[in-house]
C-alpha cells in the first residue's frame, strides 16, 4: 500500500512539473510573439518605422559613438569616427562607407541607417534601409544623445547616461572653478589646413563641457565672433586676442602647425604661464558619450594638475 501511494505521488508531482514547464514555455512564446518588431520613431522629417532591436546599424555621419555607447552592433561607420583612435578597437569589424557608396552599403545589409541632414542619396538609402537624419546642433548635444536613444529603442539608457554625466561634469566645473577662478577664459583652438579656428559653445572639442556644463567663461572676443555659428576662422595676427587664459589646442599632428614656433604665439600669456593643454584632434571632434567622457576626464586632469 505504501509503495502505491509513493507512485501515486510521484506521479502526481510530475503530472504537476509537465503543467507548469508547458505554462512557462507558453508564456515565453506570448511574451516573445508581443515584442513589436518595429517601433514608430518620430523624426524631423515626421514618422519612421525603425527595428524595434536593431542589429545592423550603418552610420553615415558623426553618431558612431552614440550608437556604440547605447550598445547597438554596427556593420558600417563613416571615415571620420574610423579614424579616431578611442573607436578604433570597437570599429575593428566595421566598414569604412560614405553616403556614396550605395552598392556597399546593400552588401552590408543594414536594419537601420542614421546619417546627416545633408547627405546625398537619403532616397536611395531609404530603399536600402530605414533612414534616420539629424540635423548637426538642431538640438543641444544631450538631446542629440536621447534622439539617438529613441531611434534605436534605448531612450532609457539614453536618459540615465545624459542624467549621470551632466552631475560629473558640472560637480568638475566646480573644482576646476575654484582651481582657476571665477573670472579665467578659456578658448578652444584647432589648425587645420593652415587655418586656425576658435569655437563657441556647441561645435565639439569638448566645448559643451566647458561653456555649458561647467559654466566656464570665454574670452570676449571668441564670444562676440564664434558663439553664434559655432566656429571663427582667424588669422595668426589675431590669435592672441582669441587665446584665453588658458587654452585647449585640438591638435593634428599631420597638420601644420608651425605657427606654435611664432613670437605671436609663444608670447601670448596662456603660453609663457603653461597653460595651453593639447588634445589630439582626432580624438575631440565629436560630442556623442565615448568623445565626452573622455574630454571630461582630459579636462580634470589638466586642470586640476
Amino acid at each position: 500500500m505504501k509503495k502505491l501511494t509513493f507512485l501515486l505521488v510521484l506521479l502526481a508531482a510530475l503530472f504537476l512539473a509537465a503543467c507548469n514547464s508547458e505554462s512557462t514555455d507558453e508564456k515565453d512564446e506570448a511574451s516573445a510573439e508581443s515584442k513589436p518588431e518595429t517601433i514608430t520613431y518620430e523624426s524631423e522629417t515626421g514618422p519612421i518605422e525603425v527595428p524595434a532591436d536593431p542589429q545592423r546599424v550603418v552610420v553615415l555621419s558623426t553618431y558612431a559613438g552614440n550608437v556604440m555607447a547605447l550598445d547597438v552592433p554596427m556593420v558600417g561607420v563613416d571615415s571620420w569616427s574610423k579614424m579616431n583612435p578611442r573607436f578604433e578597437t570597437q570599429l575593428t569589424d566595421v566598414e569604412e562607407v560614405a553616403e556614396d557608396d550605395l552598392e556597399k552599403i546593400i552588401e552590408l545589409d543594414p536594419d537601420l541607417i542614421i546619417g546627416s541632414s545633408t547627405m546625398k542619396n537619403i532616397d536611395k538609402l531609404n530603399e536600402i534601409a530605414p533612414t534616420v537624419t539629424f540635423t548637426y546642433n538642431n538640438v543641444d548635444y544631450l538631446t542629440q544623445h536621447l534622439e539617438i536613444g529613441k531611434a534605436v529603442n534605448k531612450e532609457e539608457e539614453a536618459q540615465a547616461w545624459i542624467d549621470d554625466f551632466k552631475e560629473r561634469a558640472q560637480t568638475a566645473g566646480e573644482e576646476i572653478r575654484a582651481e582657476i577662478g571665477e573670472d579665467a577664459t578659456v578658448s578652444v583652438i584647432e589648425n587645420f589646413d593652415k587655418q586656425i579656428y576658435v569655437f563657441g559653445d556647441s561645435w565639439g572639442r569638448g566645448t559643451e563641457i566647458l561653456y555649458q556644463e561647467m559654466k566656464l567663461k570665454m574670452p570676449e572676443k571668441v564670444e562676440e565672433m564664434a558663439l553664434k555659428d559655432g566656429y571663427y576662422a582667424l588669422s595668426q595676427e589675431v590669435l592672441p586676442e582669441y587665446m584665453g587664459d588658458y587654452v585647449i589646442f585640438s591638435k593634428d599632428s599631420e597638420q601644420d602647425n608651425s605657427f606654435q614656433e611664432t613670437d605671436v604665439y609663444k608670447n601670448t600669456e596662456a603660453v609663457k604661464n603653461g597653460h595651453v593643454f593639447e588634445a589630439n584632434a582626432k580624438e575631440f571632434y565629436f560630442n556623442d558619450p565615448l568623445s565626452l567622457d573622455h574630454q571630461l576626464e582630459f579636462f580634470k586632469e589638466n586642470f586640476l594638475k
